[in-house]
């Protein structure tokens, strides 16, 4: 059984009808655009610091251009960010771990990321935390990392 359509050319599609409200007795009928208003905001923006604000945006870059000496998989798609906060006086904060606590860069990867984290412009000041709970497991891997490391 073959089912077949049926296509129609049009040249124009006249617009839906608008809701109609009446007043009161005696008025006519009125239209009313219940879009108007919510057509013409403008756009959300982002606040800068927040995720997809351009600060918060521009420290995920910086920490992606930071590359685990052993692994060739930058430390934020490996998965070692476990978060970052940055507030209105550009105090930037880093939670972040290591694949394990004998990892041979403990005391230098911290380091680095505050470094690099504090060029960003716009940062004034930046915090490493370094924690162990929970632990990185290869989980917490971007699919980019994985596909790096032939995982996937």
């Amino acid at each position: 059984m073959s089912d077949r359509f049926r296509v129609e050319e049009v040249e124009a599609v006249a617009p839906p009808p608008r809701a109609r409200v009446e007043d009161g007795a005696g008025e006519a009928p009125r239209e009313r655009d219940y879009l108007s208003g919510f057509l013409r905001q403008a756009p959300r923006t982002d606040a800068p610091g927040e995720p997809g604000g351009a600060l918060y945006e521009a420290v995920i870059d910086a920490l992606k251009e930071i590359y685990d000496p052993e692994i060739p998989v930058n430390i934020y798609d490996l998965g070692l960010i476990y978060g970052v906060e940055l507030n209105d006086e550009g105090h930037a904060t880093v939670m972040m771990t290591l694949t394990t606590p004998h990892c041979p860069v403990a005391e230098s990867m911290p380091a680095e990321v505050e470094m690099r984290v504090a060029a960003v412009p716009g940062i004034a000041f930046a915090d490493v935390n370094l924690v162990w709970d929970p632990p990185w497991d290869p989980q917490k891997m971007s699919d980019d990392a994985k596909l790096e490391l032939g995982m996937l």
